[in-house]
């Protein structure tokens, strides 16, 4: 694997640092926002086009984020193959919060004890939509620093997306992504090219810490994901042109120059509504656009507008959303499969667009793009940098075991189960009343889930969290043994056991994430 590459072949960086191996995980059962939007009693099309939903995954009582967390990163050290030694960093981002000390990071640290692998480092990392993000420049830096010891990082993103009832509520979802961070990587982070945007707002955030409902301003969130946008494409674009300019040349960026484009994913229309904003960020700094012929054609009227106006602007946003559609048909549209049926995931979403855009092209199709990856976390914090796609394409390359890998996506949405919008609706109420219960057993059923997925057993008096996993198998029951707590000694044979396994990577220097 690329992760293992001897630190003194790599030069004074390690080459292509970048996402080796990504997984995703998603619920099994999910509602229709159609037939929600007749319960909700709204008009029809609200929630499916307005927002551009159409369906939703969602949680029973029996799934907490470390339940999440244990079963992406678990499903992807098997189906890579590797060990759980082969780690050195592990970093999780979320901002579903069910311990105000105890980190996630923690309690996935129960899969590598069979390993004797402590020697892992990082922690939770927390801002709305942005941990994830944060999480995975702290271990792409980590790697390319003076404290790498030549193993992988290990990145998850992960959360429960809830909201109380009313407008907001069909922008839920749930989910986790956990990334393999190495040099050699098929996904290179392109050096040097990030534009970030941090200010304060009171745009999305949860002071309530007994209820996972976040507290929303709609309207201010949708002008701060627009303003930071406009920011960070800005400053991202500034860097580009002047490594350009480093390099002799004087050609200037414009949406052209990304193969394709992600954004964080609140709902999918926002999503098309930022590509139209990028293009009118490029109109608007051309020194002489072309308006008679081209996508610029038929918008001089809009030449002297100022973008902080413009973030309502419906004859502004229709007119540049027209112009930008075949763009967004070949860079962007891929990439909302999971958002579009899912639904938000926080600080997963913008990697589950990343996740879509790649499982539906051919190796041969993604190589050598240059993807432009926009993340955006309320309160707020944002960047926009972009991940260099491998030329190499050939079978069995680190670029057609990731397309491999994620070429499942589609059917494994299409096996989940979904349920009516009446019980929707009494799980949202259920995880209401029990979300910070102790001594409590949950009363969603194992059975429901995928096979190999973790979930909660009980939480005691103590308010101390267990966990089992579904078998691998169809037919065998849910494995009855419990993560180990604090105060017992139960144990649970690792899976990962019973397959071949790549040696870990030799450790110490003489080796050879809108919230919306």
């Amino acid at each position: 694997m690329p992760g293992s590459a001897p630190i003194s072949c790599l030069g004074p960086w390690p080459k292509d640092v970048g996402i080796i191996a990504l997984e995703l995980y998603f619920p099994s059962q999910y509602v229709d926002q159609a037939e929600l939007e007749q319960y909700d009693g709204v008009a029809a099309g609200k929630y499916t086009v307005g927002l551009g939903q159409a369906k939703m995954g969602f949680c029973s009582d029996c799934e907490d984020i470390n339940s999440l967390c244990l079963t992406v990163v678990q499903r992807l050290i098997e189906r890579n193959n590797l060990s759980y030694d082969s780690v050195g960093r592990l970093e999780v981002g979320t901002e579903t919060i069910i311990d105000k000390s105890k980190s996630v990071k923690t309690v996935i640290m129960q899969l590598f004890e069979d390993s004797g692998n402590t020697d892992v480092e990082g922690i939770d990392t927390t801002n709305a939509c942005y941990g994830g993000t944060a999480a995975l420049f702290n271990a792409v830096n980590w790697v390319e620093s003076s404290s790498w010891d030549g193993r992988y990082a290990l990145v998850v993103a992960g959360d429960i997306a809830v909201y109380a009832t009313g407008s907001a509520r069909p922008t839920g979802g749930a989910g986790a992504v956990a990334m393999l961070v190495g040099p050699n990587a098929p996904l290179a982070f392109e050096r040097g090219l990030r534009g970030t945007h941090m200010q304060h707002a009171y745009d999305f955030y949860k002071p309530d810490l007994v209820s996972e409902y976040p507290v929303v301003d709609g309207k201010l969130s949708i002008e701060c994901y627009l303003s930071a946008l406009d920011r960070c494409y800005s400053v991202y674009r500034n860097k580009i042109q002047a490594q350009w300019q480093r390099e002799g040349s004087e050609k200037r960026f414009s949406l052209e120059d990304f193969g394709s484009l992600v954004f964080h994913s609140p709902y999918c229309k926002l999503v098309q509504k930022s590509l139209a904003r990028l293009m009118l960020n490029d109109f608007l700094s051309d020194p002489n656009p072309n308006t008679e012929s081209g996508p610029f054609t038929g918008l001089e009227a809009f030449r002297d507008v100022r973008p902080e106006d413009t973030y309502f602007d419906r004859d502004v946003e229709k007119a540049f959303m027209k112009a930008s559609s075949e763009l967004f048909e070949t860079k962007t549209k891929s990439s909302l499969l999971i958002s579009n049926q899912n639904g938000n995931m926080y600080t997963p979403s913008v990697y589950g667009c990343l996740a879509s855009h790649i499982a539906q092209l051919s190796p041969s199709q993604v190589a050598g793009q240059r993807i432009g990856v926009f993340s955006y976390g309320s309160g707020f914090a944002a960047t926009l940098y972009s991940l260099r796609v491998t030329q190499d394409h050939t079978p069995g390359s680190t670029l057609d075991k990731l397309v491999s890998s994620l070429s499942d996506l589609k059917d494994r949405l299409d096996s989940r189960t979904k349920v009516s919008p009446a019980v929707f609706s009494e799980n949202m109420k259920l995880r209401e009343e029990t979300h910070h219960l102790a001594s409590y057993v949950p009363r969603g059923s194992a059975d429901d889930l995928f096979p190999g997925t973790w979930y909660l057993t009980r939480v005691d008096d103590k308010h101390r969290r267990e966990y089992a996993r579904r078998s691998l198998d169809l037919h065998l029951p849910a494995e009855p043994d419990l993560v180990r707590s604090n105060n017992t000694t139960e144990h649970i044979p690792s899976p990962a056991k019973k397959m071949p396994r790549i040696p870990a990577a030799p450790a110490g220097p003489e080796a050879a994430a809108v919230g919306h």
